[in-house]
């Protein structure tokens, strides 16, 4: 496994040299040029994500990643902690939601461990990388320490690693973690310097004084660990979890091997923002599939200033919003690889003249 510095050393910025190309390419496509709209922005930025004018389509993966959160202790989720281990047993039988679209849309799923608190005996088909069971709670102390920080993020990228060695071309985010819209909402807060009543939602469904007892939990959180965040690196080990630390070393780790990487909703946009302050560079490489109904995720598009493919009032997690883009990043490509050209299909192009 390598350490995180080499990592991070090998990720480099898109070259936009190849945008002409690419771009011409598709303006010769037999359809009025731009009339496929979001399609063909998608094409051009996977382009130059792999770096080549004609890129191969291969396979679609997407992770789910699980863990714990001590912070679950302070009442900050509608549901208990158990609730975790039973999805991931849901997801590994195939009864999930995430298990549906993946099965619709021939997506290969891995479901993760970093760190729910149950053992999961017996739990067969799932990636075993578990930190420990369950973060500290956040309002008294860091998630994690640093070195476990960076344990979770390396066995993310080597999971982005093997995917794209296996002939993945296309990455996919998704997690299940009781309690994690809280530190995700922390993260949010730290690193925008936002007031955390602006970035926390209702996640799974608590009240609205739930809702004013988690801002509070949240502002703890920051102040309790104040002195951990004057890093990136230390911002996430102090409010984040190890399945966010996971989905950020996925990220990375497909941005070092020149592979796309479709983030899901507010947890995943959460570590795509702490990969994105550790390598500013891996933002080349995100596409953002959806916006959430949580909250804060509109707050997050406004201050990153990015924009999400879909916007179809999801809040579930679990990566079901990060596959259906997948899907359509696929139809892109299709378009792009497949569709004649005007001079291949002896189409006539549109003539300079002014009559529309």
């Amino acid at each position: 496994m390598e350490h995180l510095e080499a990592l991070l050393n090998t990720i480099k910025p898109v070259d936009h040299a190849l945008e002409t190309a690419v771009q011409a390419h598709l303006d010769d496509l037999t359809k009025p040029r731009g009339s496929l709209g979001l399609l063909e922005s998608m094409a051009l930025q996977y382009c130059l994500a792999v770096n080549q004018v004609h890129p191969a389509f291969g396979r679609k993966h997407l992770f789910c990643f699980a863990g714990d959160h001590g912070v679950a202790a302070e009442g900050v989720s509608a549901f208990p902690q158990a609730v975790t281990p039973q999805m991931v047993r849901n997801m590994l039988a195939g009864g999930a939601a995430i298990n549906v679209l993946c099965r619709h849309t021939n997506t290969r799923l891995t479901v993760v461990d970093m760190g729910v608190a149950d053992p999961l005996e017996g739990a067969e088909g799932l990636s075993r990388h578990s930190i420990r069971p369950g973060t500290g709670n956040i309002a008294r102390g860091p998630a994690m320490t640093e070195p476990e920080c960076r344990r979770a993020i390396q066995a993310g990228a080597e999971l982005a690693r093997e995917a794209v060695h296996a002939g993945c071309t296309l990455l996919g985010t998704g997690e299940m973690g009781i309690a994690n819209t809280t530190p995700s909402a922390a993260l949010f807060a730290q690193f925008m310097s936002l007031e955390p009543a602006l970035v926390a939602g209702h996640g799974t469904g608590i009240t609205e004084p739930g809702l004013q007892h988690k801002v509070e939990v949240i502002r703890t959180a920051i102040r309790v660990n104040a002195g951990r965040c004057a890093t990136p690196l230390g911002t996430l080990a102090a409010l984040g979890g190890f399945e966010i630390a996971g989905l950020c070393g996925l990220m990375l780790g497909g941005a070092a091997y020149r592979t796309p990487v479709a983030v899901d909703g507010f947890i995943s946009s959460a570590a795509a923002l702490a990969a994105c302050r550790i390598c500013p560079h891996v933002r080349d490489y995100l596409f953002f599939s959806h916006r959430s109904q949580e909250k804060g995720h509109a707050v997050f598009f406004k201050e990153f200033k990015a924009a999400p493919i879909l916007d179809l009032g999801l809040r579930l997690g679990e990566g079901t919003g990060a596959v259906l883009a997948m899907n359509l990043m696929e139809a892109a490509m299709k378009l792009y690889g497949e569709m004649a050209t005007f001079h291949s299909a002896g189409v006539a192009e549109k003539t300079t003249g002014t009559t529309p």
